[in-house]
């Protein structure tokens, strides 16, 4: 309940209806529209107060901040899934590479070291 909020989070009542109304904090509601306010809606509140108040931010401050933080968790998202596409591409191209590599006939016969030189010098005289 909005009371209970106010004073876990140190605040009046009457901010939180003022920070619901600015948008920075929306309580669940109950059937009879009371408000419930989560563990993570109290967390918000004393993230608010401490920019408002240690860091004498104005509302329209603490609006932005909090959008710019949403948008930095939705990158770090979108970089984590890039991440992992890019991780996966790779595992198939080195995958494709090595299908190559196993489709080459080899057909390499060692020769002894004197051998390996006289056709060499076969092949200088052939120059």
């Amino acid at each position: 309940m909005i009371s209970v909020a106010a004073e876990l989070a140190g605040m009046h009542p009457q901010t939180l209806r003022i920070y619901e109304q600015k948008g920075l904090i929306t309580p669940a509601r109950t059937p009879k529209n009371t408000r419930l306010y989560s563990e993570e809606d109290i967390v918000r509140l004393r993230y608010i107060q401490r920019l408002t108040t240690d860091l004498g931010m104005n509302l329209a401050g603490v609006e932005k901040v909090i959008e710019l933080e949403g948008q930095i968790e939705s990158l770090h998202d979108r970089i984590a899934r890039l991440r992992d596409e890019m991780e996966a591409v790779t595992r198939r191209l080195h995958e494709e590479v090595d299908a190559v590599h196993k489709s080459y006939k080899r057909e390499l016969v060692l020769l002894p070291r004197n051998k390996v030189a006289i056709a060499h010098n076969r092949k200088k005289a052939e120059r």
